[in-house]
């Protein structure tokens, strides 16, 4: 296994986690309604720039999860093209496919802000963090290329000549 596809796993796993807790707080204070009915711009200066603090955390999280969106899709063309077990593409795959649900679902609350779709956006989002925190795990779960058969071998009281 990779060492450098486990660190690019963990890496998005745990930006995934943090835009969540963003989102959370961006929710929170209600920086989405800053955008009202001009979505996708917002308030400020051509719609583009943040006029207060509710805007440019609306726009910060817009651009964590867009950053965070092409790890995940960096994740998942890892998964693929490397030599990775089966499951872990298929996580990064569940991951991939459910992201542009997602997206979808994080415009809609700022234009229905209301609990309904609040909880699909945040399920659709959990589902992505499932799917990385397992494809992470699986990736960290499996032998390195090279030493650790090796290591593993010496570790059981066996030599690996």
């Amino acid at each position: 296994m990779d060492l450098r596809f486990r660190h690019l796993a963990a890496v998005t796993t745990g930006l995934t986690a943090a835009l969540i807790l963003l989102g959370v707080y961006t929710g929170a204070i209600g920086a989405g309604l800053t955008c009202a009915g001009r979505w996708p711009l917002c308030d400020g200066w051509l719609g583009l720039f943040p006029a207060d603090w509710a805007s440019f955390v609306e726009w910060f999280h817009r651009l964590v999860a867009m950053v965070t969106g092409f790890c995940i899709l960096g994740t998942t063309y890892a998964a693929w093209r490397g030599d990775h077990g089966r499951r872990i593409r298929q996580a990064t795959a569940v991951a991939t496919v459910t992201l542009p649900l997602q997206i979808l679902l994080g415009a809609n609350t700022i234009v229905n802000f209301g609990a309904v779709a609040q909880v699909l956006h945040h399920a659709a989002a959990l589902i992505i963090l499932m799917a990385l925190v397992a494809a992470t795990a699986w990736a960290y779960d499996e032998p390195r290329a090279g030493g650790d058969v090796a290591e593993s071998g010496a570790a059981a009281g066996t030599r690996a000549d």
